[in-house]
C-alpha cells in the first residue's frame, strides 16, 4: 500500500524530559478530548479475546479429549483381552477427526452457540451419534465389525459424549464470563451523528446477540444535521479527536455511517484515521446503490464495506507471538555468553550502569521502555535520543562505539520480546519519542508516519535489512525507512520474518551509517 497522505495530531514527547534549543521545557503535545469522550477513555477495558482463535482452540481440544478418550477406554480394558493392536489408535483418531467435522457441519464451533446451551447441547449430541453410526456402518462394510469390542465401542461411546457436555458446560461458563467483561466485544465508534448513524446505530442495537459495543458517535459538522446525541449514544468529538481516542482505549472498529455518494468527506476522513490499527468500514445499509452480496462482509444482517483491515489479527496474531517467544528465547539462551561479555566490556569501560532504557514508540503509539547496551558515557545520557548521535560524537565511550557499530547494543531487547511482549524480533524499528530530522519531528516530515506502529516494533526489520539503519539525517532516510516499514506490515507472514531474521547478520556487517 502507498502511502496516504495524511498527518496525525499525536506527537510523542516524554513530558518534562527534555528541552528545545531555547531552553524551554519540551511537552508532549496531544488533542483535548470532550468530557463525553473522557468518561468512555476513563473506563476500565480489558484486552480483546479473538472468537476465531477460541473456536481454533475449541476444535483442537475437542479432537484431543475424544482421542484421549477412546485410549484410555482401549487401554483400561481391550489391550488387557487381545492385546495392543495399531488398529485401534487409527480407529480411535478417525472417530475424533471425523467428530471434528461432523460438530464443523452441525454449525457448533461459533461464539454465539458456545453462549448457548440447549441448542449447543442438541447439535453436538446428535453429531457425536451421527459419527458413531458412520463407524458402525464403515465397520460393517468393510466386514471387520465383528472384530470390535462392543464394550469397548459402548464405553467410548457414552464416557466420550460425558465428557463432551462437561467441556461445552465449562465452556459455556468460560464464554459468558467473558461476555460479561466485555473480552469478546467489538469496541465500536461510528462517524455521522446524523439520521444515518441512528439508523446504523438501532439497527446494530436491534440484532440478538451482537457482539458489536457502540461507543459513541464522531462528527465534523456544526449545523444541525449533527446531533449531539444519536440514537441515546453521546457525541464524542470531532473526527480529528478520533486518532487520539483510539490511542487512549481499545477501539476495535471504526463505521461510517456516511452515505457513499459522500466520496470526497470520505476520503479526506480516511487519510487521517488509516494509521490506527483498527477496522475501518462503510456501512452500506442506507445506500440506494446495491452491490453483489458477496462484497459485503456482515455484522449480524448490517451490510458493510471493508475500507482497511487491522493488520496481524487472529491466528496470525497468535502464530507471531509465539515465533517472537519460541525463537527470542534460544537467541537469548545462544547468545548470553556475548550478552555477558558485552556487559563486562561496559562495566570496565566506563563507570555507570550497563544497561538503560530509552523512551519509544511501542504499538499504537504506546510508549515502551526499551532495553540497550550504555553506548554512552553515564553523565552524558540521552533517555530521550533528542539529540542524534553523529559520527565521532563525544557522548559515545571506546566499547560505545564497537557496540553501535556491530548493534550488539540492541540486544537486550531480547529481554522486551520474551519478558515484556512489547517487541517483536521482526517489525518497524522502535523510534525514539523526540526522534526529529532537519529540526521536525519524524511525523512531520513523513506522512502517514504513524501508520508504521499498526504492528509491535522489532528489534530488527525490513528496512534495516536494506540498508536503511543508523543516523538519520535527513527526511529521505525516514520517509525510506517508513515506505518499507508499511511494505512489511502489508505482506507479513512468518516465513517473511524468517528472512528478515536470517539476512540481518549480513546487513550489520554495512557500517557506514551506524556511529
Amino acid at each position: 500500500m502507498e502511502p496516504i497522505d495524511a498527518r496525525t495530531m499525536i506527537n510523542a514527547a516524554a513530558a518534562g524530559a527534555a528541552v528545545t534549543a531555547d531552553g524551554a521545557p519540551r511537552v508532549e503535545r496531544r488533542r483535548r478530548l470532550s468530557p463525553a469522550a473522557l468518561d468512555v477513555v476513563n473506563q476500565k477495558v480489558r484486552a480483546a479475546y479473538s472468537p476465531i482463535v477460541i473456536a481454533g482452540v475449541v476444535r483442537l481440544v475437542d479432537f484431543a479429549l475424544i482421542a484421549l478418550c477412546g485410549l484410555a477406554v482401549y487401554f483400561s480394558y481391550p489391550v488387557h483381552v487381545s492385546g495392543f493392536t495399531w488398529a485401534y489408535v487409527f480407529a480411535v483418531l478417525a472417530v475424533a477427526l471425523a467428530a471434528v467435522i461432523c460438530f464443523q457441519a452441525a454449525d457448533i464451533y461459533d461464539i454465539q452457540v458456545f453462549r448457548g446451551q440447549l441448542q449447543q447441547m442438541t447439535r453436538m449430541i446428535s453429531a457425536w451419534c451421527l459419527v458413531f453410526l458412520l463407524f458402525m456402518g464403515a465397520s460393517f462394510l468393510a466386514k471387520i465389525g465383528g472384530e470390535v469390542s462392543r464394550l469397548w465401542l459402548s464405553c467410548f461411546f457414552f464416557t466420550g459424549m460425558l465428557l463432551l457436555i462437561a467441556e461445552r458446560l465449562t465452556l459455556r461458563a468460560m464464554v459468558r464470563k467473558w461476555a460479561r467483561d466485555g473480552r469478546l466485544d467489538r469496541r465500536t465508534i461510528v462517524v455521522g451523528a446524523d439520521s444515518n448513524g441512528e439508523q446504523l446505530i438501532l439497527a446494530l442495537k436491534n440484532q440478538d446477540d451482537s457482539d458489536i459495543d457502540v461507543l459513541g458517535v464522531f462528527d465534523d459538522r456544526t449545523d444541525a444535521r449533527a446531533q449531539e446525541t444519536c440514537a441515546g449514544l453521546p457525541r464524542l468529538g470531532k473526527v480529528d479527536d478520533i486518532v487520539e481516542f483510539a490511542r487512549r482505549t481499545r477501539v476495535d472498529l471504526v463505521l461510517f455511517a456516511l452515505p457513499i455518494s459522500a466520496e470526497t468527506r470520505i476520503l479526506e476522513m480516511l487519510k487521517k484515521l488509516w494509521v490506527l490499527p483498527v477496522d475501518i468500514r462503510l456501512s452500506a445499509h442506507t445506500n440506494k446503490l446495491r452491490f453483489r452480496p458477496r462484497s459485503y462482509s456482515y455484522l449480524g444482517k448490517v451490510p458493510t464495506l471493508d475500507v482497511f483491515e487491522q493488520p496481524i489479527t487472529d491466528w496470525d496474531m497468535v502464530m507471531k507471538w509465539m515465533f517472537d517467544h519460541a525463537v527470542g528465547a534460544l537467541m537469548l539462551l545462544a547468545l548470553s555468553p556475548v550478552l555477558a561479555l558485552v556487559a563486562l566490556a561496559i562495566k570496565l569501560d566506563s563507570p555507570g550502569p550497563v544497561l538503560f532504557r530509552q523512551k519509544r514508540f511501542g504499538f499504537n503509539n504506546e510508549r515502551i521502555d526499551v532495553f540497550k547496551f550504555r553506548s554512552l558515557y553515564h553523565h552524558q545520557a540521552d533517555p530521550t535520543a533528542s539529540k542524534v548521535v553523529t559520527k565521532n560524537d563525544p557522548r559515545v565511550t571506546r566499547v560505545g562505539r564497537f557496540i553501535r557499530k556491530t548493534s550488539l547494543d540492541e540486544l537486550p531487547q531480547l529481554f522486551n520480546v520474551v519478558f515484556k511482549g512489547n517487541l517483536s524480533l521482526v517489525g518497524p524499528r522502535p523510534h525514539a519519542v523526540l526522534g526529529k530530522v532537519e529540526n521536525q519531528m519524524f511525523d512531520e516530515a513523513v506522512d502517514g508516519y504513524f501508520a508504521r506502529h499498526r504492528v509491535k516494533p522489532g528489534i530488527t526489520g525490513w528496512a534495516q535489512i536494506n540498508g536503511w539503519r543508523g543516523e538519520i539525517d535527513n527526511a529521505e532516510k525516514i520517509q525510506k525507512r517508513v515506505e518499507f516499514d508499511l511494505y512489511y506490515i502489508e505482506n507479513w507472514s512468518v516465513l517473511f520474518d524468517l528472512y528478515i531474521l536470517f539476512k540481518t547478520p549480513m546487513a550489520l556487517l554495512k557500517t557506514e551509517n551506524a556511529y
